[in-house]
């Protein structure tokens, strides 16, 4: 089932290569805030992971809202089919556009799969740790997946070509580099939220980061709770932890949330 996964999420990848050549990502537009603490909150930037539309991430971008954030969706450069960090430096342009659109001095991100590595190559060696107040990242394989290495074994080459495959691969030169010295540089407060069920990040443990980072597995709160690694962007129970994050507050997930 797993093999059958991951040729899929190859051949998705590739075709959205195909599809998206010569996209770009808009220049951010400030939205209104619904309330004075909304106001006072950083913006929050979702960042889009491998192969993601930035419609995809409507829904979480929608709850953001409906909390009152000004939120901002990053859709990462080629589908991040490309160098992640490439990716990363045009992130560290956008960030400075949502700062200039709202005025704020920080904004939070909230990233997923992929975009939790192009988000923190950013903090970790572009300076981010001086414009970003809080990471939260949803199923990222911070130190690797195996499905990535399979793409080899199943006679597809190294990942199909797939730059960013190939970086996400176990034991990569880009995690060696990442994943050296501090994992939570700077004064962010990072977040790792992970699901026992997430078919593209294995081993799952490998969606955390070290160095006083607050790492979350739902089943850990909700056993029943089944998540898969897209599932991170739609389930209510992955949200509650994400808006807790954003308050600094205590893990308290809420586990029948829809």
């Amino acid at each position: 089932m797993l093999l059958r996964k991951t040729v899929l999420v190859v051949s998705l990848a590739t075709a959205a290569l195909l599809a998206s050549a010569g996209t770009a990502t808009a220049a951010p537009v400030a939205p209104a805030a619904t309330t004075a603490a909304a106001a006072a909150a950083n913006p929050v930037i979702v960042v889009g992971g491998l192969s993601g539309v930035a419609v995809a991430y409507e829904p979480i971008a929608a709850r953001l809202r409906a909390d009152g954030y000004r939120t901002f969706i990053y859709q990462l450069p080629g589908l991040g089919l490309g160098d992640i960090p490439a990716s990363a430096r045009a992130f560290a342009g956008y960030v400075e556009q949502v700062r200039a659109s709202t005025g704020a001095a920080s904004v939070d991100v909230v990233a997923h799969s992929e975009g939790g590595l192009v988000s923190r190559y950013y903090l970790k060696r572009l300076g981010g740790t001086a414009t970003i107040g809080r990471y939260v990242s949803l199923g990222t394989p911070q130190y690797g997946t195996y499905v990535a290495n399979i793409a080899a074994f199943l006679g597809l080459g190294s990942c199909a070509g797939i730059v960013a495959c190939q970086q996400m691969t176990i034991g990569s030169a880009f995690l060696a580099d990442l994943n050296s010295g501090d994992d939570t540089p700077g004064s962010v407060r990072y977040t790792t939220i992970r699901t026992l069920q997430d078919e593209l990040v294995r081993p799952t443990g490998n969606a955390v980061v070290n160095d006083g980072a607050t790492n979350v597995l739902i089943q850990s709160y909700c056993p029943l709770r089944v998540v898969g690694h897209l599932g991170l962007v739609l389930d209510g129970t992955a949200y509650t932890i994400v808006r807790g994050a954003l308050v600094d507050g205590p893990v308290r997930p809420n586990c029948l949330a829809v």
